[in-house]
């Protein structure tokens, strides 16, 4: 998926047709509704982004981002973008790093779905966990930032923020189970053994730990732009998925990069790689890091929550190979998820074994 990961954030190309609108209708209602707004526009749109097609909105001042919900036949609670519009909107407040937001157009008139437009963080996306293309003094500074601003995000009071209704508190693994089972369900193109076992066993080994905080849903290293120069994050991106939950749901998940098969999700995996010589954090370093942030002593049944993830991250892709089977999916290389699906189930059912599965 390397191809992918330099093609997904190597900028723009034209509008898509299944994507285009009305452009003057566009412009005319953002020079109505986003502050300092000045024409003409002139719309692009991002290459990849598998979820929500994301356009760059260019002006001679300056540049934006628009993310609107894809038109066509949608999974339910899939591709929620005012909810996304929500939480950055709050986090911007407290000094979380999101671009900032302008406005949500929940008019369908003007593109033809909901849309929403917030600033062009201008900044440098990565892909390739190993950090090839960063000196090697500068790559655990940046995985410190990383594993640091997911704590922030965790540690921050989401009812002071407004955001306590932004999901249900409580029973977060049972209601994910739940969802990624459903969505795998409606999206099934072949029968995978290991997957029906996590299917079973997952729901009724839940440990019992039970925190809540906003969760991202998907927070790795291409999902945030980082600082020009610096190893600082300067927004993370891509909330599609966010909401209130288990944190460590979240923190385990962004740590799925150390477990991840070579033929899963991405072949940019830290598994087997050598953590000294690329002066990179083990996953036992990291998670040390983050439980230092959130004043945990601590995290038991690693087993069970990379299980968890494996299928969750198995149930995402599968979904992206329903849609191309649907025609609504918006990247080109998404038929290619559909031989990952295995490799993850299978090792989340190794994860299983770990903790006990029979």
């Amino acid at each position: 998926m390397h191809d992918e990961g330099i093609e997904k954030f190597g900028g723009t190309k034209d509008v898509a047709d299944s994507h285009k609108f009305d452009e003057k209708k566009l412009e005319a209602y953002v020079e109505a509704h986003v502050e300092g707004f000045e024409g003409p526009l002139e719309v692009r749109q991002f290459k990849g982004g598998q979820s929500n097609p994301t356009y760059q909105l260019i002006t001679p001042k300056k540049k934006y981002v628009m993310r609107r919900k894809p038109p066509g036949k949608l999974l339910p609670s899939a591709h929620a973008v005012d909810r996304e519009y929500k939480v950055i909107t709050a986090l911007g407040k407290i000094g979380f790093p999101v671009p900032r937001t302008y406005c949500m157009c929940e008019d369908e008139t003007i593109t033809g779905t909901i849309f929403y437009v917030m600033d062009m963080v201008e900044g440098r996306i990565l892909w390739d966990p190993c950090l090839p293309d960063i000196a090697k003094e500068g790559r655990r500074p940046i995985f410190e930032a990383k594993i640091a601003t997911l704590a922030q995000l965790h540690n921050a009071d989401y009812e002071a923020i407004g955001l306590a209704d932004f999901g249900k508190p409580g029973n977060y693994f049972e209601r994910q189970i739940s969802r990624w089972t459903k969505q795998y369900q409606l999206s099934e193109t072949q029968d995978i053994d290991t997957m029906n076992k996590l299917i079973e066993w997952l729901p009724k080994n839940i440990p019992h730990d039970d925190a809540n905080s906003i969760v991202h849903g998907d927070y790795r290293l291409d999902n945030m732009v980082l600082h020009p120069t610096e190893p600082k994050v300067a927004a993370v991106l891509d909330w599609e998925l966010s909401t209130l939950g288990h944190p460590l749901g979240d923190f385990t998940y962004h740590l799925m990069q150390w477990y991840m098969p070579a033929d899963g999700a991405s072949t940019q995996t830290l598994n087997g790689a050598n953590f000294e010589a690329l002066n990179i954090p083990t996953a036992e370093e990291y998670t040390r890091l983050y439980c230092q942030h959130t004043q945990r002593d601590g995290i038991e049944n690693m087993d069970y929550y990379i299980s968890y993830n494996m299928f969750r991250l198995a149930g995402i892709l599968q979904g992206i190979v329903g849609r191309v089977r649907d025609g609504t999916a918006s990247n080109a290389h998404a038929a290619a998820m559909a031989d990952r699906v295995k490799p993850l189930a299978d090792v989340g059912w190794h994860y299983a074994q770990k903790a006990g599965a029979v």
